[in-house]
């Protein structure tokens, strides 16, 4: 049976904590998502570079006091019906015996965008609840300017609302999201958030009332639905002294889903893939 109530919002179930570590020493927490392009796609779990690396991702310099950076990641995938509400702890190995790392970087950013992929093998006892790219129960067009309220669904300095929960943080959109290119594929947001939501989902969360796309205008909708916007992964704040926090938009995960999913059937036979049961 569920140990939480029913109420609960799918949002909630979608941001998944994270510890890294070397060995057994914790070094940091941080948030992760599951997402795949559309529902015919295979799923990988994304977060930010910086927190399997343990390096800031513009100086390199370690994150961890310990001077230390991570070798491995633990995950607190959600359980599976009829246990969903308890978490199934997993933990992965960050490099192959070769030292080369198991994460998936963007096929064209690479090392510059903040955003990675892990590929696992899924087991029918893990909550398999991504963010699609190509859908519409995640991507519904929504028109977002700036100054409107967005969510970050994480788990600042590594705390939940209960169990393995996260919290949600609301925020400002910083500018606007037509500004967001190729070349450059980050947004700000104005959010007091902290360590620990690093890799967290960014959604614009509305009840009842919002805008969204229609062909070659913008249509007002009104209905008593949830819907949500998948923007992005929130990836820090530009300085500690400033609320303003980047966002990588969701325009480039499609092509990162994609090279892990070529990734994964590429090395599909290797004994040290990581299957979850």
């Amino acid at each position: 049976m569920s140990t939480y109530p029913l109420n609960i919002e799918i949002p909630s179930l979608k941001s998944i904590y994270i510890e890294m570590c070397f060995g057994d020493q914790l070094l940091s927490t941080g948030t992760a998502i599951l997402a795949a392009v559309d529902k015919g796609s295979r799923c990988a779990v994304i977060t930010n570079r910086h927190n399997v690396t343990g390096r800031h991702q513009d100086t390199g310099e370690c994150l961890s006091k310990t001077l230390g950076t991570p070798d491995n990641i633990v995950i607190y995938f959600h359980r599976s019906e009829p246990n969903v509400g308890e978490w199934l702890k997993v933990k992965l190995p960050l490099y192959r015996d070769d030292e080369t790392p198991y994460w998936i970087e963007h096929p064209t950013l690479g090392a510059s965008a903040d955003v990675v992929a892990l590929n696992v093998k899924w087991g029918a006892d893990v909550l398999c609840l991504p963010y699609y790219i190509e859908e519409d129960s995640d991507r519904i067009k929504m028109v977002i300017n700036p100054a409107e309220t967005v969510s970050v669904i994480g788990f600042p300095f590594g705390l939940s609302t209960t169990g393995k929960l996260p919290v949600w943080v609301t925020g400002f959109l910083a500018q606007e999201l037509d500004l967001v290119t190729e070349e450059n594929p980050v947004f700000l947001i104005d959010c007091r958030s902290r360590q620990g939501q690093s890799g967290s989902p960014v959604i614009a969360y509305r009840v009842s009332n919002y805008r969204f796309v229609n062909g070659d205008k913008i249509t007002a909708q009104l209905s008593p639905k949830i819907a949500w916007e998948f923007l992005g992964i929130y990836s820090g704040r530009i300085n500690p002294e400033s609320d303003l926090g980047r966002v990588w938009h969701v325009s480039i995960l499609k092509d990162l889903l994609v090279a892990a999913e070529n990734e994964y059937n590429l090395r599909s036979s290797e004994s040290r893939d990581v299957e979850i049961t």
